[in-house]
């Protein structure tokens, strides 16, 4: 590795702004529980919350960053435009992030993806429309999209294009993000190829294969080898691949477990090979989806 990682590692996004490269996700956290655990994240030094509007915790979540005393800009959080409650579309999208601002109580987000690609194509250009004027307007400051296809992430970039010459340089607005599932048992490589190419950061989500993998004889070897749990060596080997790894749980010990990844690192050979050519999503798989869906 070039630079020794940290927990205060960041990732400079297309958009100039910079990504912590160790999120605290908050999917199926309860609204109840999501203060506390959100705010221990933050003592143990996690400085990136990744929620949603789909989550219906995004306001408990962001709750804790004035909780903690920490200022507002050394906190990174995420929402995400639902595919439900309304239609993907520019007006929805609009309304939805002025309902996340609502909910967090913050002055913007520092970054708005599109949660699914469900919605068309009409549907998916006008929500990137949205987030486009909703980043002029400084509501969001960078944008991006999670659950993409490489058909997906094709129109998009044609689109942004057109956006650039309907409305001048820099009109299209800028891809920054994108978040997929992303293991060593869904390597997506052609997705994978398509935003390093273009400089996209890419958030991995269900990146401890929610334990199912737990037990694999080279995943155990490499916990034995390197005094690490299972959980540990998958993170570590999804920050080693560039990724941005979003851990969840609801358990302080666990909170600190999966921040305690920067004191050992796996060589190039054990990266390569924890990786397989299985293509095996542990969740919905929105990536498959026609663009007409």
């Amino acid at each position: 590795m070039s630079q020794r990682l940290t927990l205060a590692s960041k990732v400079k996004l297309n958009s100039g702004h910079e990504l912590p490269l160790l999120g605290f996700g908050v999917y199926q956290i309860p609204k109840e529980a999501c203060p506390a655990i959100c705010q221990k994240a933050l003592e143990a030094g996690y400085r990136h919350i990744d929620s949603a509007s789909l989550y219906r915790n995004q306001g408990q979540a962001a709750s804790a960053i004035s909780a903690s005393g920490l200022p507002r800009g050394d906190v990174f959080f995420t929402s995400k435009v639902p595919f439900f409650k309304a239609p993907l579309g520019y007006a929805s999208t609009h309304k939805l992030v002025d309902a996340a601002l609502e909910q967090t109580q913050l002055t913007y987000l520092n970054l708005m993806l599109i949660h699914c690609p469900y919605g068309g194509p009409e549907g998916r250009k006008g929500a990137w429309r949205a987030l486009v004027e909703c980043v002029e307007t400084g509501k969001v400051r960078s944008i991006g999209v999670s659950n993409y296809g490489v058909h997906h992430l094709d129109e998009l970039e044609a689109y942004i294009k057109e956006l650039e010459a309907e409305r001048g340089p820099g009109g299209g607005g800028v891809l920054s993000v994108g978040q997929w599932e992303l293991h060593p048992w869904l390597m997506r490589s052609e997705i994978t190829e398509w935003c390093r190419k273009r400089g996209v950061a890419m958030e991995a989500y269900c990146s401890i294969v929610r334990g199912d993998r737990f037990g694999e004889p080279k995943l155990k070897a490499l916990a034995a080898k390197h005094g690490k749990t299972e959980a540990q060596i998958l993170l570590r080997w999804s920050l080693q691949m560039g990724f941005v790894p979003l851990v969840k749980t609801v358990t302080s010990s666990r909170v600190l477990e999966n921040a305690d990844l920067f004191d050992f690192e796996l060589t190039e050979e054990e990266v390569a090979d924890l990786a397989t050519d299985e293509y095996s999503p542990c969740s919905w798989d929105p990536t498959v989806e026609t663009l007409d869906k």
